[in-house]
């Protein structure tokens, strides 16, 4: 008999060196790293050289690598003038056409040497930050940023986001933020991503697949409507009245339950955390203490949890990102963890080929 499992639930396609997720024990691990330790004591380009070289690198490699980050930040032309065209675009739509047109552009996009690859991942790492802050950029009718070429990634878009020389506890936060969301086992985006690589096909083609899925708002855009929600909610006192409403209506509340994790997402205590330094930086403290009321009534009355999407879209907010640059600052993040997927799965490939169960007429002719 053939045994169906809807999502793939429980399903074990390969084994990986690069994250471990446990939903029963709330942990993430990044090759042998818990990922708060990570978030706090880490930078980002210390976890892409981790989730690269499965090691964290010496300060000269690290040094290294943001160099080499900021040089992929400069687009081609051509790129450019795609986001000025797509200047109207949800910015995940505009996002996945700028780097299907990288590979177009790309003078290596065929070579599938993993000399080749790692270089492309490396080019793309850097290129997808450039690509959301540029974005934004031309859609509020400014220059392009300029690419300081001493700044990291945090420090660049947050440059770019606010137009003014970042205040460095802020991009501390939003380093970590990106170290928070850089892998997480095989979610849709990630295996969607080895799926395409699995047919040999190209880097910027399995990225360009990884985005797609992201763009769902099952995966990527949750944060996106738990900031609407509380934006809705507006203040403190009207949480329990909107929380009792969802209950009497059986809706769903955004930012709570997991389909891994069964207890506290390990991400949403550091975010959580993280909100609570924001209220010093000049944070409205309100939006930390809704959410925390809105997570103990969802604790106490259905015994859920809150996920990474619930503080982080309060902490956004509170750094003047735009809501609808939720899902790209996650992509920003997870592409590290796609190309180093990408680079894995190119290691010991086998074409992905799942079966299904046939259940259309049979014996019909003509």
């Amino acid at each position: 008999m053939n045994e169906i499992n809807p999502g793939l639930d429980g399903i074990l396609v390969t084994n990986t060196t690069l994250s471990r997720v446990d939903g029963l024990k709330g942990e993430l691990v990044y090759c042998g790293y818990q990922v708060g330790d990570l978030a706090k004591n880490k930078t980002f380009e210390d976890v892409v050289c981790l989730l690269l070289n499965r090691k964290l690198p010496t300060e000269s490699e690290r040094e290294a690598m943001r160099a080499q980050l900021a040089v992929s930040r400069v687009l081609p032309s051509q790129v450019i003038s795609a986001l000025h065209s797509c200047i109207e675009a949800d910015p995940m739509a505009a996002l996945r056409t700028a780097v299907s047109m990288l590979g177009a552009l790309d003078p290596e996009s065929e070579d599938d040497s993993p000399e080749a690859n790692r270089r492309k991942a490396l080019r793309l790492i850097g290129q997808v930050t450039a690509i959301v802050s540029a974005f934004n950029d031309i859609r509020n009718g400014r220059d392009i940023s300029v690419n300081n070429l001493e700044d990291d990634t945090s420090s660049h878009f947050m440059r770019s986001i606010r137009n003014e020389d970042p205040n460095q506890a802020m991009v501390r936060v939003f380093d970590a933020c990106l170290t928070l969301h850089a892998d997480h086992g095989f979610n849709a985006s990630t295996f969607t991503a080895r799926a395409t690589t699995s047919s040999m096909s190209d880097m910027h083609s399995a990225i360009t697949s990884a985005i797609g899925s992201l763009k769902g708002p099952w995966h990527g855009g949750a944060n996106t409507r738990v900031m609407n929600m509380l934006l809705s909610i507006g203040e403190e006192e009207n949480v329990e009245k909107f929380v009792e409403d969802c209950f009497a209506r059986k809706e769903r509340i955004m930012g709570f339950g997991h389909r891994v994790y069964k207890v506290l997402d390990p991400r949403a205590i550091v975010l959580r955390d993280m909100l609570e330094s924001m209220t010093g930086q000049g944070a409205d403290e309100k939006w930390l203490r809704m959410s925390d009321k809105m997570r103990a009534m969802l604790k106490e009355r259905k015994g859920l949890e809150a996920n990474v999407d619930f503080y982080s879209a309060s902490l956004y907010y509170s750094m003047g990102i735009e809501s609808d640059l939720y899902t790209p600052v996650f992509a920003m993040a997870r592409i590290a963890g796609w190309c180093a997927h990408v680079l894995e799965q190119k290691e010991d490939n086998r074409i992905m080929r799942p079966k299904s169960v046939y259940k259309g007429p049979e014996g019909l002719s003509t």
